[in-house]
């Protein structure tokens, strides 16, 4: 059976509270379960975890290593974590870098992405729906 981990950096514990004009009013937990649902009917399972420390994302990065595949939303870690970026890169599994808003219309910052050169690809601006498309890729 494959796993996949979907790790999710700062501040994404607050969706469904934090900008609803930009992130909505879903939760985490809504992601979760969709994910969860689309992974059972693929005969795969989903480990999910959600730190607002740079530390905890870069453990769970190397955990899951051995992984089928790991779909990764950094935050605000990905303009400058290149520790993040650094844990990509020295493990052998594929990484689908997530944003729910379009981070290209959005403050000029926000365009760079120390993280996507070491992933397999970046889905940006298709709301929660990013997650279900980013376990579609993999699966």
């Amino acid at each position: 059976m494959k796993t996949f981990y979907v790790l999710n950096g700062p501040n994404l514990n607050r969706l469904g509270k934090r900008e609803p004009d930009i992130y909505g009013n879903e939760t985490l937990e809504n992601v979760e379960q969709r994910i969860s649902q689309l992974a059972s009917e693929n005969e795969a399972t989903v480990i999910f975890r959600q730190s607002n420390h740079e530390g905890d994302l870069i453990d769970w990065i190397h955990e899951a290593e051995h992984a089928s595949g790991i779909i990764l939303n950094p935050g605000a870690f990905t303009h400058y974590s290149y520790a993040i970026r650094d844990a990509i890169a020295s493990v052998p599994v594929s990484v689908v870098e997530v944003h729910i808003s379009n981070v290209h219309k959005r403050e000029p910052f926000r365009h760079t992405s120390v993280i996507s050169p070491v992933t397999t690809g970046q889905i940006v601006g298709f709301g929660l729906k990013g997650y279900e498309l980013a376990l579609q890729s993999f699966l």
